[in-house]
């Protein structure tokens, strides 16, 4: 049989149209079947939606009962990592070890509970007391931030939790925010979410979140703050693994808990450098007492003697405190594939009385 060459082309090109149109086929099949899973999941979330909420409000109540439970125990006159609303193993007569933070089933679901305590971190809101700007000149050059934009910072955190438009030196106050791109005014009253830092002037995503800030948006972020980059810390600076996120609080009682405060957060402290970050960890590790849910210090003073802080120690005590009263809840509730995040503020001024400051969904 004699093969015309022409014909034999449009044979290729007749394939050729064949297979693209079945990948074109199968494309819209696929992003179809994928609509249909999401359109799915949204329908199967907005129907466990109302259960899901209280779930949610459920694991915040059970905080609540950790944190009022823990506190009734008279042996543990502190509150530490290895206690159990830490999630920590407590101690062998501990009457909370029967109870768990993770996967705690209730009705079709379960929930689980993280506890954080925010007397490890300082409170922001005490800015405009003389006394804590050396605490805040700390936390700003323990993250690597540059000597020369410390003043600016301090004096623009000041400016925005005070009740009055004068500027502090290097300061801004409403006048400055005007010029931003979107424009808006300083707040002019106490912090309520730590993420208002990221309005404030001279304070960078990457200082705010500090080594996490590539995983963070900027979407929403003044221009001038996004246009900002790592240049603002100091480049020769180790790197820090904290941001002002990690190591500054909205809620506290004002004292730092030496017993559940990180290295990083320690290190916000008057004379307390790497070496007494770690020394004050190894010395509260070795007093806890070996599972017997007594701690051997009865004050923050006598575990700082056991540091390189010698006679200054009853000084930086002053600032510090083996007890906490303010925390932070975070709640994962799931029923089936649904899940839902929520948070709580709470606040424990006796085990009769455990307060909800905030609570909010993500």
């Amino acid at each position: 049989m004699k093969i015309v060459p022409g014909r034999e082309r449009r044979r290729g090109i007749a394939l050729i149209i064949v297979l693209v149109s079945i990948f074109v086929l199968a494309s819209l099949a696929g992003i179809f079947a994928y609509s249909m899973k999401v359109e799915t999941k949204l329908a199967m979330n907005s129907y466990d939606a109302n259960d899901l909420e209280w779930l949610g409000r459920s694991g915040v109540e059970y905080a609540r009962f950790l944190l009022a439970e823990q506190l009734k125990n008279s042996k543990q006159q502190y509150d530490s990592l290895d206690q159990i609303w830490a999630g920590g193993q407590g101690d062998t007569n501990d009457p909370l070890s029967e109870y768990s933070l993770t996967d705690v089933e209730l009705g079709k679901g379960k929930f689980t509970v993280k506890i954080t305590d925010l007397e490890r971190k300082f409170n922001v809101n005490t800015a405009l007391n003389p006394q804590n700007e050396q605490i805040m000149q700390k936390a700003l050059t323990s993250i690597g931030v540059d000597a020369a934009d410390v003043p600016t910072i301090i004096a623009s955190i000041q400016d925005w939790i005070d009740t009055d438009d004068d500027t502090h030196i290097n300061g801004a106050e409403s006048e400055y925010y005007k010029g931003l791109d979107p424009p808006y005014l300083a707040k002019n009253g106490p912090i309520d979410d730590i993420s208002e830092l990221l309005f404030i002037k001279g304070i960078t995503p990457e200082i705010y979140w500090g080594p996490h800030a590539a995983e963070h948006s900027t979407a929403g972020l003044p221009a001038r703050a996004k246009d900002m980059t790592r240049s603002s810390l100091l480049p020769t600076a180790a790197p820090s693994n904290a941001g002002l996120m990690d190591l500054f609080t909205p809620f506290s009682n004002g004292r730092i808990n030496i017993l559940t405060a990180s290295r990083e957060q320690l290190q916000v402290l008057p004379l307390v450098d790497e070496r007494v970050a770690d020394q004050i960890i190894q010395a509260r590790e070795q007093g806890a007492g070996e599972g017997t849910g007594v701690l051997v210090y009865r004050a923050p003073q006598d575990l700082l003697f056991q540091t390189a802080l010698g006679q200054a120690a009853q000084g930086v005590a002053n600032l510090c405190t083996f007890r906490s009263s303010t925390f932070d809840v975070q709640v994962t509730a799931q029923i089936g594939q649904s899940k839902r995040i929520c948070h709580a503020i709470l606040i424990r001024n006796n085990p009769k009385d455990v307060q909800i400051s905030t609570f909010y969904w993500e």
